[in-house]
């Protein structure tokens, strides 16, 4: 399946949790999708769980993740930035 199409699986809208990005025609977020992958829970469970979720959806969440990424800029904490350049 085409990045394109994967991507078509997520929606932002404003009124449907806050408009945080979520799987097409549900109310799972891919925050809370890739927080259940983080925590250790398998794709199989997932799907088990939300039975109308595809094994495509949960590709269309890593893919959203990364693409959010590749733009995203990353500075370390003030807290670690020192003024003697060490």
């Amino acid at each position: 399946m085409q990045d394109e199409q994967l991507l078509e699986r997520i929606t932002i809208d404003p009124k449907v949790m806050v408009g945080k990005p979520v799987i097409k025609g549900t109310r799972l977020t891919v925050e809370y999708i890739l927080n259940l992958l983080a925590h250790g829970a398998t794709v199989t469970e997932i799907l088990e769980e939300y039975q109308g979720l595809t094994q495509e959806d949960i590709q269309a969440c890593f893919l959203f993740a990364t693409k959010s990424l590749e733009s995203a800029a990353f500075l370390p904490p003030v807290s670690t930035i020192r003024c003697d350049g060490r």
